[in-house]
């Protein structure tokens, strides 16, 4: 797994432990999922661990720990890299963490950047291929393991609102590398998971993480520079968008503070009781995540949500490295 994206067993048994001794339950993801979709509130200290992207150190290293303590998780598997050689799991390993009570569910076949267009390629061209795409991963898994849940995570984390409809007309629930917290009222198409991999494994921001709090976001638009409403959050080169929030809380208005991955702090604003949020200079291309936090009444929690941008160059061209 690539250093990036991965945690050392030493770390991730550090927070197993903190979890265990702080009576944290870990239940099957799908089990918070049948929850939002009744719009039930999900119980507090309740937590579903997932891995993505095939990789054979779930098997050997992560699924022996997890085996141990009784937890379930979820594997995203992109179904090409199964069985590809030493660095994936094979069918075989799969089927056997299967019967152990982890969830193997839909990542695409080939890891693709699915907001992308090939070259030439039409919208309904583009639509066509990932439909193609989904269902033959579903089918894979389906298969090879005996069933597949309507679970799904973007590869990269990245999506645009096409590819939103098309997982919801399908059926699907779908995850994103967007950091937050699960909550009633959670778009079912763009579910958060805190990312715990590369710089992300120190325990202080794991007891931090794991003891947020859903903000309370009721709606969530798009609005260009000059205040027009954008259709979605893929935009290119030159943009300084506004991320416009409704909260469920008012009294947590004065209180949020935001933050861009390319940035430190930028500008919060309250506006008609909305939140418009934006950063100090024009998105780069990639990929650029907004974080909003603010203190709750309880000591040491945060009420958490992030927002994914995607900026293509002036071409509509992709630019930076994977």
């Amino acid at each position: 797994m690539p250093a990036s994206t991965s945690i050392s067993p030493e770390r991730f048994i550090a927070q197993m432990d903190y979890l265990e001794k702080n009576n944290f339950k870990v239940v099957p993801l799908a089990e918070l999922t049948e929850k939002l979709k009744k719009g039930d509130a999900l119980p507090d200290k309740t937590v579903a661990i997932t891995f993505d992207d095939s990789y054979a150190d779930v098997y050997t290293s992560a699924y022996p720990i997890l085996k141990r303590r009784g937890w379930p998780f979820t594997f995203f598997v992109n179904t090409d890299a199964v069985g590809s050689g030493k660095l994936f799991v094979t069918w075989d390993q799969l089927r056997e963490m299967a019967k152990h009570g982890v969830t193997i569910a839909n990542h695409t076949t080939k890891h693709d950047h699915i907001v992308r267009l090939q070259k030439n390629e039409t919208q309904d061209a583009w639509s066509a291929r990932l439909l193609a795409d989904i269902n033959a991963a579903q089918k894979k898994i389906e298969t090879e393991i005996g069933s597949a849940p309507k679970l799904f995570a973007y590869p990269y984390g990245e999506y645009n609102a096409a590819a939103k409809k098309l997982l919801k007309d399908l059926g699907y629930v779908a995850f994103t590398q967007q950091a937050g917290v699960l909550g009633a009222g959670t778009d079912l198409q763009t579910l958060p998971r805190f990312p715990f991999g590369g710089s992300y494994t120190d325990l202080p921001g794991f007891i931090e993480k794991v003891n947020a709090l859903p903000m309370p976001v009721k709606n969530i638009e798009f609005y260009s520079e000059n205040k027009k409403t954008l259709g979605d959050m893929v935009l290119t080169a030159g943009a300084k968008p506004y991320l416009v929030l409704r909260l469920g809380d008012k009294s947590l208005l004065q209180k949020v503070r935001c933050f861009s991955s390319n940035e430190e702090a930028i500008n919060v604003e309250v506006r008609d009781e909305q939140l418009w949020i934006q950063g100090k200079q024009a998105l780069p291309s990639g990929r650029t995540k907004f974080t909003c936090t603010a203190a709750s009444n309880q000591r040491g929690r945060y009420y958490w949500f992030t927002q994914l941008w995607l900026v293509a160059d002036k071409n509509g061209d992709w630019t930076y490295k994977d």
